[in-house]
């Protein structure tokens, strides 16, 4: 049976993972059992994929990544380079808690910045952006712009990765797409091109 996605040859593949129809898999990436990858993803050089991690389609996954279990990942997120997650939030080296594994997930079309840190037990919103060396250690909303450490929520992105301006009746346009979102009640729901 020939497989239907690239991989290096310098990447480990351990048996009894799944990985979907287009996806690359680039130099001293590892992927172990049971990890679930869907279609058309990438995983740049130096990426581990641990046990039960299910990414969706089009994930993004640049160099020297660790995506642990507990990680769930739904379609379209970029994971920029060096970034972190973690999956257990008291670590000790002599204490074992693969029991209390906590899980963290990245809705759709997410950006998580490069060298930035996600404190597992939370959710990405749909399209949030975490920008680059933030710290998250909470819950982030949908199409929030996310910075700093400990990072802090301080505007909204589009879906093409803009910075929403809103007006005073709470419409912005992005200035990309067209598309038009509105803020109302602390929340972002994107209303389509007007």
């Amino acid at each position: 049976m020939e497989k239907d996605f690239f991989a290096h040859e310098t990447a480990v593949i351990d048996p009894g993972c799944t990985i979907g129809k287009g996806s690359k898999i680039w130099h001293f990436t590892h992927i172990m059992t049971g990890a679930v990858i869907g279609e058309n993803c990438n995983l740049g050089q130096n990426v581990v994929v641990s046990p039960d991690v299910v990414l969706g389609n089009n994930v993004k996954v640049q160099n020297n990544i660790s995506i642990y279990t507990g990680v769930v990942c739904e379609d379209d997120v970029f994971l920029g380079p060096s970034m972190v997650f973690t999956n257990i939030i008291n670590p000790r080296s002599a204490i074992i808690r693969k029991d209390q594994y906590a899980a963290t997930i990245v809705r759709k079309g997410a950006t998580i910045g490069a060298n930035s840190t996600i404190v597992c037990g939370h959710e990405i919103g749909e399209f949030a952006f975490i920008g680059a060396g933030a710290v998250v250690t909470k819950d982030v909303p949908p199409y929030a712009l996310i910075v700093g450490n400990p990072a802090r929520h301080v505007g909204y992105m589009s879906e093409y990765g803009h910075h929403l301006h809103f007006d005073e009746t709470g419409i912005a346009i992005c200035p990309e797409s067209n598309e038009t979102y509105q803020l109302k009640n602390g929340k972002v729901t994107k209303l389509g091109k007007l």
